[in-house]
């Protein structure tokens, strides 16, 4: 498996939601205590979201920890 296929479903939903609030991806990252490439890597499969990194991208994104797994029809 590869880690963009293990990322696909948060990376998919942090997006979303990223683009629903009109968020900058930069300002989310710094928020979340990440580089916008780090961010960068993670959104786009280059590097594993790991459980410890959920908590905090949700905090940035004002959001609880479980939205950023919930499936979006």
């Amino acid at each position: 498996m590869q880690i963009a296929e293990c990322n696909a479903p948060a990376a998919e939903n942090i997006s979303r939601i990223i683009k629903d609030r009109g968020l900058k991806k930069a300002y989310v990252a710094k928020k979340a205590g990440y580089s916008p490439q780090e961010f960068s890597d993670m959104l786009n499969g280059r590097k594993l979201i790991k459980a410890c990194d959920i908590p905090k991208l949700a905090k940035a994104l004002s959001v609880e920890s479980g939205d950023i797994y919930t499936i979006v029809l």
